[in-house]
């Protein structure tokens, strides 16, 4: 088995479009200043496309888009993100899971499951959250870790239900050989972000890869490329975090990157390189390092 896994994450699709004042109500009114001020200047839609073809040009056999696709969850926003993930290749070779950013305020957090659901459709019993997609000898588990949250609070939460749900799907995966591949927005580790940006219960998801195994865990929010490692039953599973992919160069994060998993299994043995690729300092997109998980 050999498979090519790309993985981005935190496009935050702009501009967004100019909202209206009952739009602004609520959490959405920090959230808009921030965009106008800082983040819009943050990032780039020349740098993702610039990224989008990069990973084209690898011809990867799947891609997954961790979350932050929005900025304050406009149902404008979503529309336009909805075009841009389509972009990136037909549903079926394409997987989502929300962040933050797209739970934004309670109002639309139904919207986004029901927009991107071609993206999230699962092959296990149940709708919604955690999926399952078989792809080649891989199991692409998603989970979502979007709550809509306080001004100024960035944190996610996965929840008894999704969790207990996880552990079955990582020992059903196990069983039928699959290598298994966890995707979420938040570092799912204790420590992973700063006070009010992590995962509530991180603590809680370390136990379920500590008694059921991963073989690999990929994630965004923080902005910046990151690797961990999380007890199993029978190997640490590699926690990996990716830049945002339209971040410009030369700014308060590590310019735009993503990354590009090589997965191989040869009679028992499985192998899982990463590559890292994003912008040099010219703006190219090179590959700026390779990682031996």
């Amino acid at each position: 088995m050999n498979f090519r896994l790309a993985h981005l994450s935190d496009a935050h699709i702009g501009p967004i479009p100019r909202p209206n004042l009952a739009e602004l109500l609520g959490k959405r009114v920090t959230g808009y200043v921030n965009w106008l001020y800082k983040r819009g200047a943050q990032h780039d839609m020349g740098v993702l496309a610039r990224i989008v073809a990069d990973i084209k040009a690898q011809a990867p056999d799947h891609v997954v888009m961790t979350g932050d696709i929005v900025n304050i969850g406009l149902p404008g926003e979503i529309a336009l993100a909805k075009d841009w993930l389509a972009s990136l290749g037909a549903p079926s070779d394409v997987s989502f899971t929300p962040g933050n950013h797209d739970a934004y305020v309670a109002s639309v957090t139904d919207l986004v499951h029901d927009v991107f659901a071609p993206w999230t459709s699962s092959e296990a019993e149940g709708a919604g959250f955690p999926y399952l997609r078989r792809r080649a000898g891989v199991a692409l588990i998603g989970l979502d870790t979007g709550v809509p949250t306080a001004p100024l609070v960035a944190s996610g939460r996965l929840g008894g239900g999704q969790r207990a749900a996880l552990a079955q799907l990582l020992d059903g995966a196990k069983a039928e050989g699959l290598a298994r591949v966890v995707c979420l927005h938040h570092p799912p580790h204790v420590g992973g972000a700063r006070l009010l940006r992590g995962l509530e219960d991180a603590a809680e998801f370390e136990s379920v890869i500590a008694r059921h195994g991963a073989e690999l865990i990929v994630h965004g929010h923080n902005h910046k490329p990151s690797l961990h490692r999380l007890a199993g039953p029978d190997a640490a599973a590699p926690v990996v975090g990716v830049a945002s992919a339209s971040a410009r160069p030369g700014g308060h994060y590590p310019g735009a990157a993503y990354n590009l998993y090589e997965i191989e299994r040869r009679g028992d043995a499985l192998s899982v390189l990463l590559r890292r690729r994003g912008l040099n300092q010219v703006g190219e997109v090179v590959e700026l390092e390779s990682v031996e998980l």
